[in-house]
C-alpha cells in the first residue's frame, strides 16, 4: 500500500446538505518511483554498504561491537600512530569499574598502536570522531587476554566508554622513522604542492637542546620544490601538506645535514655532524604549476583558481585577456584589455600559438596563470612582428592569461535533427575553407573531430558506466567497505547521473578512509554537479508553477461558482460538462455530494491551502459557520518530473 497524505477539514451547519471533494493520489519519495513492471531490481541497485551509526545503534566491527552514545563533529578519524586525547571509564560486563580516566578528572593522551592501551581500544578509536561517545565491547582476546591487568580478571570481555576529546595526526613521511610530522592545525583543502610548484613556507629549526639555527623572515620564504631548500626533509615534508597547515618536524641526520653538518650564516650558529633537528613549518601558500605539454615545453601556474569544474575543448570559443612577454621582460603584445572587450578565439583553430591553446584547454572560467612556452609550441625559429615589439626567433615566451569566459559547444547527442544539420553544414564548409588555403591536417582533424562524437560516444560512456557499476558492486557485495569499489562506483553514477547514488557510496568511502584524497577530490566535484542541477531544477519549478498558479485561479473562480449553486439550491443537476476542463485528471477523483444529488467526475486539482483561503474569502473568516465540508488529500507524485500529472 503507497503512503497518501490526507489533508481533512469539516465546516459544520444546521442546513443538512454538505459538499465533499476527495482529492487524491499517491505520495512517493522521488527517488523511488517504481511502477507495476518494476518487479525486478536493476543490477546493483541494492547497496550494501553499511550506513552511518545511529545515536543508540550497536554494530560489530572488526571483532569488537561499537554502541553509539553521542555523535561527534565532522567527518575526520583518527589513524594508527596519531596521537589522542580521550577520556574512558572500563568496566566488566557485570557493571564493576576496573579503570577509569574520570576518577582523576584529567584525559589519557597517547600513541595509537603503539600498544599503550589494549588492541581492542586502539581498533575502536579509530572509528571516532571528534567529540563522539561511544561504548565498545571488546572480547577477552582484543583485551588483556589469558592474563589480565590493571584490575581486569584473566579472559575477561571488556566495555569502554570512549570520548574522543582530540587527536594530532602523527605522519611517518618516509616510512622508515627519520622524518616525523605532528600536525598542530590542519590546511585548507585538498591539494598538496608537486615537485614544480612554486611554495611558500616559514619556519624555525632547532637543535634538541633548543638552540635556533635556521629561521624565515617574517613574510616566509618562496622557492620552487623540485629545487629544494634548506635540507632534503623540507620539500619531503611539504609534499604532504596543505595551504595554511602547521606542523612539527622530528628530523634524523639522515635526511638534516648528515655527518657533515652545517657552517654558520646569516647570523645563525652552525649545525654538527650528526644532529636531529626540530623544525616548527608552516606552508603558507603554494601556486600550482603544471607540466600541460608533458615534455615541459609548455608549462602553467596558476595563480588564481578558477570556478566550476567545466573546462573548454576542442572547437569552444573562448574569451580570455592575456599580457605576452619575451624572457627579457619585453611586452609584445597585449590582447583583451581594450574597453573590457575580452579576445576571442576559437579552440584548435590555429587562430593563435598551439601553446596558448594547450594552456588555456586546462584553464577554468576565471582562472589566472602564467603560461611560459618554448620555441617549439610559439614561434619556433621563426622572427615574427608583433603588436608591440619583434618576437626572435627560437623565443621562449611567457603569457599571464585570464580566461574570462567560455562557451561550451553542444554534442551531437544533445542537439535535435535541426541542430545537427545546422552543424554539418557549418562543418562542412569550415573543411573546405581549410582545404582552399592548403590546412590539410587541420581540416582532417576538424572533420573526424565532427564524426567521432555523438550517439556512438555516448553509449560507450554509458556502457563502461554500466560495467564499472555492476563488477564495483560484485566487490561490495564480499567486501562492503571496500573504498576502491565505493570509489570507482561513484564514478560510475556520476556518469549516469545518479548524483545521491553517488554521494551515498563517497561518505561510506569516507567513513572508512577520511584521508583518501581521491574520494575527496570526487567529493567536491559532486557537489558542484549538484549545484548545477539544483539550478536547473529551480528554474524549471520556477517557470512550471508560474504557469500553474495562472491556470488554478481560473479553475478555482469556475468551482466556487459550482459551490454556490450547490449551496443555494435544493436539487441541483450537475453534469461532468459543468467542471471546468482543467480539473480533469485521471490519477485523480472527485466526489461532489449534496443531499439530493451525487455527481462523480474527474479530479479537481488543486492545492489545499489555496483551496481553504478561497472558502474563507466565499464564507467569511467562521468557517464553523459554513456549509461545506472538505477532505483533500494533496498529491506530488510526480513533482520529481518537473509536472503533476502525466
Amino acid at each position: 500500500m503507497q503512503p497518501q497524505r490526507l489533508i481533512e477539514v469539516s465546516l459544520n451547519s444546521t442546513s443538512n446538505k454538505v459538499i465533499n471533494f476527495n482529492i487524491s493520489q499517491t505520495l512517493r519519495t522521488i527517488g523511488q518511483r517504481k511502477t507495476d513492471d518494476d518487479d525486478e531490481e536493476e543490477p546493483g541497485e541494492v547497496i550494501e554498504s553499511a550506513p552511518p551509526l545511529r545515536v543508540g545503534e550497536e554494530r560489530e566491527i572488526g571483532g569488537l561491537k561499537k554502541k553509539l552514545i553521542k555523535r561527534g563533529k565532522g567527518w575526520e578519524t583518527p589513524e594508527l600512530g596519531d596521537e589522542v586525547t580521550a577520556h574512558y571509564v572500563g568496566t566488566l560486563l557485570d557493571g564493576s569499574v576496573f579503570s577509569s580516566t574520570r576518577d582523576g578528572g584529567a584525559p589519557l593522551t597517547f600513541k595509537l598502536g603503539q600498544g599503550q592501551v589494549v588492541v581492542g581500544l586502539d581498533q575502536g578509536i579509530i572509528t571516532m570522531k571528534k567529540g563522539e561517545i561511544a561504548l565498545f565491547t571488546i572480547p577477552s582476546k582484543l583485551g588483556y587476554g589469558i592474563n589480565g591487568a590493571n584490575g581486569a580478571p584473566p579472559d575477561s570481555d571488556l566495555r569502554f566508554e570512549v570520548e574522543l576529546i582530540s587527536w594530532l595526526t602523527v605522519t611517518d613521511i618516509c616510512k622508515d622513522g627519520k622524518i616525523i610530522k605532528t600536525i598542530f592545525s590542519r590546511g585548507e583543502g585538498d591539494m598538496q604542492p608537486g615537485d614544480l610548484d612554486e611554495v611558500t613556507v616559514k619556519y624555525q629549526v632547532r637543535l634538541p637542546d633548543g638552540l635556533v639555527v635556521a629561521e624565515t623572515p617574517d613574510e616566509g620564504f618562496e622557492f620552487y620544490v623540485e629545487d629544494g631548500h634548506l635540507c632534503p626533509a623540507l620539500p619531503k615534508a611539504l609534499k604532504t601538506m596543505r595551504k595554511g597547515e602547521k606542523a612539527f618536524l622530528a628530523v634524523k641526520p639522515s635526511y638534516a645535514f648528515g655527518e657533515h653538518g652545517k657552517d654558520a650564516n646569516n647570523g645563525f650558529p652552525a649545525i654538527p655532524s650528526n644532529a636531529t633537528l626540530n623544525m616548527d613549518l608552516e606552508l603558507v601558500s603554494f601556486k600550482s604549476v603544471v607540466d600541460i605539454s608533458g615534455d615541459m615545453m609548455v608549462i602553467k601556474k596558476i595563480l588564481r583558481e578558477g570556478e566550476g569544474i567545466r573546462y573548454p575543448k576542442e572547437g569552444s570559443t573562448v574569451h580570455v585577456k592575456y599580457t605576452a612577454k619575451l624572457e627579457d621582460g619585453t611586452v609584445f603584445e597585449r590582447k583583451g584589455f581594450k574597453e573590457n572587450e575580452a579576445f576571442q578565439f576559437i579552440i584548435d583553430e590555429e587562430q593563435v600559438i598551439k601553446g596558448l591553446d594547450l594552456a588555456v584547454m586546462t584553464m577554468k572560467k576565471g582562472e589566472l596563470s602564467v603560461v611560459t612556452i618554448r620555441p617549439a609550441y610559439g614561434y619556433g625559429d621563426q622572427e615574427v612582428v608583433r603588436d608591440l615589439a619583434i618576437v626572435p626567433s627560437c623565443s621562449t615566451l611567457t603569457y599571464e592569461v585570464e580566461t574570462v569566459d567560455f562557451t561550451k559547444e553542444k554534442e551531437l547527442w544533445e542537439m535535435s535533427n535541426g541542430e545537427k544539420i545546422e552543424a554539418a553544414t557549418k562543418a562542412k564548409e569550415d573543411g573546405n575553407n581549410l582545404f582552399k588555403i592548403g590546412k590539410y591536417q587541420q581540416q582532417q582533424k576538424n572533420m573526424t573531430r565532427s564524426f567521432e562524437d555523438g550517439e556512438e560516444k555516448l553509449v560507450k560512456n554509458l556502457r563502461v558506466a554500466f560495467l564499472q557499476h555492476v563488477n564495483n558492486s560484485q566487490v561490495l557485495d564480499i567486501e562492503t567497505s571496500n573504498v576502491k569499489a565505493l570509489y570507482r562506483r561513484a564514478q560510475a553514477y556520476i556518469n549516469t547521473a545518479d548524483l545521491d547514488l553517488a554521494e551515498y557510496d563517497i561518505k561510506v568511502a569516507l567513513e572508512v578512509d577520511p584521508e583518501n584524497r581521491e574520494v575527496k577530490t570526487i567529493y567536491r566535484t559532486l557537489k558542484q554537479l549538484q549545484a548545477e542541477s539544483n539550478k536547473k531544477d529551480a528554474k524549471l519549478y520556477t517557470n512550471m508553477f508560474a504557469q500553474m498558479t495562472k491556470e488554478t485561479d481560473t479553475a478555482l473562480k469556475k468551482m466556487l461558482d459550482l459551490v454556490k449553486k450547490m449551496q443555494y439550491d435544493s436539487s441541483p443537476q450537475i453534469e461532468e460538462t459543468m467542471l471546468p476542463d482543467l480539473f480533469f485528471c485521471p490519477h485523480y477523483s472527485t466526489k461532489l455530494t449534496t443531499c439530493n444529488s451525487t455527481a462523480t467526475s474527474a479530479a479537481v486539482f488543486l492545492p489545499y491551502y489555496t483551496a481553504l483561503d478561497s472558502l474563507r474569502f466565499l464564507y467569511g473568516s467562521d468557517l464553523n459557520s459554513s456549509i461545506v465540508s472538505v477532505t483533500i488529500v494533496v498529491s506530488m507524485d510526480r513533482i520529481g518530473e518537473g509536472r503533476w500529472w502525466d
